[in-house]
């Protein structure tokens, strides 16, 4: 088991922030599969996403948005809140938060940022910066009925545990794509959503 869940909660925040203040291991970095969907390749485009870490009496959990069956990419996929980069947006960090506002009503004020994870390129060609916020409730959330089909949470616990982090395989006609999934009762976390935990996985153990 990780050092962090046996601390005190200003104690697991600071051990976070330290963690991610490190330059990225080698095994969180390079973990996009390079396949890009066909008229998605091309230069990728920047965007942010907030993996919140909610601060919860039983311990830690991580918001996660199941997304709208009716949107154009990844449609009904689990994901964290965020998306493209918008020229108003001074930081990585201001574009997670901006998004995460728009897509579940999460009020800014109740997130720290602690850091960032190294990116992930998507198969819709987009240059996904992870950027990891403590959530502090209460806080009300109000889901944008067009993007967002459910918002639920998950024990960070069991996100980390290696017992629940599989490898998986489709096969896309002759073309086999791996991937991780971390299913959760009736969801399935799979795809980016399920490397970015990879990533804070691998980045929070890191010696």
């Amino acid at each position: 088991m990780l050092a962090l869940f046996s601390l005190s909660p200003a104690d697991q925040k600071a051990w976070i922030r330290a963690r991610l203040a490190r330059a990225a291991p080698a095994s969180a970095r390079g973990m996009s599969d390079g396949f890009r969907l066909p008229g998605r390749e091309g230069q990728v485009r920047p965007a942010a996403v907030l993996v919140p870490l909610v601060h919860r009496p039983d311990g830690l959990t991580m918001l996660l948005t199941q997304r709208s069956a009716d949107l154009p990419d990844h449609p009904g996929q689990i994901s964290f809140p965020g998306g493209r980069v918008e020229p108003e947006d001074a930081t990585l960090a201001q574009a997670a938060l901006r998004e995460a506002r728009e897509e579940v009503g999460l009020p800014g004020d109740r997130v720290s940022i602690l850091g960032e994870l190294a990116p992930y390129e998507t198969v819709t060609g987009f240059r996904v910066t992870p950027v990891v916020g403590w959530v502090e409730p209460p806080f009300a959330l109000m889901p944008d009925p067009v993007e967002v089909a459910d918002v639920f949470e998950v024990p960070l616990s069991f996100l980390l545990d290696p017992v629940n982090q599989q490898r998986h395989f489709r096969m896309q006609g002759k073309l086999r794509r791996d991937f991780w999934a971390i299913p959760y009762g009736e969801r399935y976390i799979w795809g980016a959503t399920a490397a970015m935990l990879m990533i804070l996985d691998r980045t929070l153990r890191a010696r």
